[in-house]
């Protein structure tokens, strides 16, 4: 007999700080941008040496940006307040999936999750996704690309980020050392921003193929459809 069955997916927490991120991370791209658009060029090291750039890039146009006209000091203070926002809501996050067990249980992979790895790729590769007591929890990839994103790449942009404020370097100079510079840490900071906006696009592309409306509903409501189960 086969039955579909929902189940409770992802708690109230964790969908407030998801949705909190869409928006900021939408607003400190097209802020981002912004702030770039007013010189794209990248260096390495701690001063602009304009004779010897580590590379120079075209502007983004005007609908990515945010505003939409040249605006470098009104993109600031959005980028600002909103790269801030990311971060409290970031912190947040960490300490309750610390303390309510959901790192642990929901995202560190096991032993046997990473004997998976091969399996999953090629179920991925396939566009075949789980379904029934599998579809409970994340698979192997998704653990370890949210670790990763979680972990890594969001701790890296924001310390980055903090390394091009003259005010913190003074009173932090180790965030000079750690990136070898005020552009070495712009430059990495916009690779980081770049890797997170990959991330994006293939989680969404993920979402698209293995049921848009099951997974939205899960992220609103917190109830996912598990699929058919045959008992």
């Amino acid at each position: 007999m086969a039955e579909s069955r929902l189940i409770y997916r992802h708690r109230l927490w964790v969908r407030i700080t998801h949705w909190i991120n869409v928006v900021c991370m939408t607003v400190l791209l097209m802020s981002g941008l912004q702030i770039f658009n007013a010189h794209p060029t990248f260096y390495w090291g701690n001063a602009s040496n304009f004779d010897d750039p580590l590379t120079v890039i075209g502007v983004f146009p005007d609908w990515a940006t945010l505003p939409r006209s040249q605006w470098l000091a009104m993109g600031r203070r959005w980028h600002l307040f909103f790269a801030w926002l990311f971060v409290v809501n970031g912190a947040g996050y960490a300490l309750l999936a610390i303390s309510g067990s959901h790192l642990r249980r929901d995202l560190a992979p096991s032993r046997q999750d990473l004997q998976q790895i091969g399996f999953s790729i090629r179920q991925h590769v396939r566009l075949r996704f789980a379904k029934g007591a599998e579809a409970k929890r994340y698979n192997v990839l998704q653990k370890l690309t949210y670790l990763a994103v979680l972990c890594l790449l969001c701790p890296l942009i924001v310390l980055a980020g903090l390394a091009m404020s003259p005010q913190l370097d003074a009173g932090y100079p180790w965030l000079l050392w750690l990136f070898d510079g005020r552009q070495s840490a712009r430059t990495i900071h916009f690779v980081c921003a770049f890797a997170l906006l990959a991330f994006v696009v293939i989680h969404l592309l993920m979402v698209l193929v293995s049921g848009v409306w099951n997974n939205i509903r899960s992220m609103i409501t917190g109830w996912y459809d598990v699929g058919e189960e045959h008992g």
